[in-house]
Order: structure tokens, then sequence, then C-alpha cells
């Protein structure tokens, strides 16, 4: 019912107002600044501003792919499977020189060292069961010692 009165009375009033007032804009007419409650300049640095925090995410992510990628190219050469051209591309999507993080180094570094260990002759020798180093290390010195006073008593040298 209400409505009714206002369709009925406010469009008389148009009437007789004449148009005077002036033509107001409808909700759907608002430019976006006005919509946002600010001022054009505002509306325009805040777009700005958007567009710059966007660039900076990107650049971001694009830097933790390529650091992924490089990860997974380090550990593809060490078990020598082949390579992927995504993550060559990642890397050349960055500029090429990606740095890892220094937890992923840290982790890099560490199995360098186990596998450097693995592969000395120690290594190979710890690996095997019921094997005594220090006991072995112990005989091989009594043993050489045992050379070096046999080559004394040896009258030939």
């Amino acid at each position: 019912m209400a409505f009714m009165v206002k369709s009925m009375v406010g469009g008389q009033l148009k009437n007789l107002t004449g148009g005077l007032g002036g033509e107001e804009k409808s909700e759907g007419e608002k430019s976006p600044a006005e919509a946002q409650g600010m001022t054009r300049e505002e509306y325009e640095e805040y777009q700005r501003q958007l567009v710059e925090e966007k660039m900076e995410r990107d650049a971001q992510f694009a830097q933790r792919k390529a650091e992924r990628a490089t990860f997974r190219s380090h550990f593809r050469e060490k078990y020598r499977l082949p390579k992927n051209e995504t993550d060559d591309n990642q890397i050349q999507l960055v500029g090429g020189d990606v740095e890892l993080p220094k937890e992923l180094a840290k982790m890099i570094e560490q199995d360098n060292e186990e596998e450097e260990e693995k592969n000395s002759v120690i290594g190979q020798l710890s690996n095997i069961q019921n094997l005594d180093l220090d006991s072995l290390k112990d005989k091989a010195s009594a043993t050489l010692e045992d050379l070096k006073q046999s080559a004394e008593k040896c009258a030939v040298m």
C-alpha cells in the first residue's frame, strides 16, 4: 500500500517541480569510483596499487616455481633421470639464475655428503654386517709394524 501511495504522489511531485531538481543517477549509472565512495584520482591510485601488488605476487610465485624446478632438476641429474622441459622453461622465465632457499641447499649438501660417504671404501666396508672397523684397523696397523720389523732384519735390503 505504501508503494502505491509513493508511486502516485512521487510521480505528481516530479511533474510539479518540472524536473528542476536535476537528474538523479540511479544505482546502475554510478561510476566505479563513486560506487567505492572515492574520488576518481583516489580510485585510479587504488587500481594502480592493486596492479603493482598483483605483479609482485606473480613475480614471487614465479620465483618459487623456479626454485622448485631447480630442486627437481638437481635430483634428476643426481639420479640420472631424464630432463623435464617444463622445469627448464620455468627456470628460464625467471632469468635462469635461481638460488635455492637455504633449507633446500642444506638438504642437498647433506645428501651429497652422505653420498660421498657411501661411495668411499670405508663407507662400503661399514655396510658389511658383522665387521668391526676398529679391530680391522688394529690388525692392519699390527701387520704393517710386523712388515717394518721384518724389513729391518732382512740382510738383502
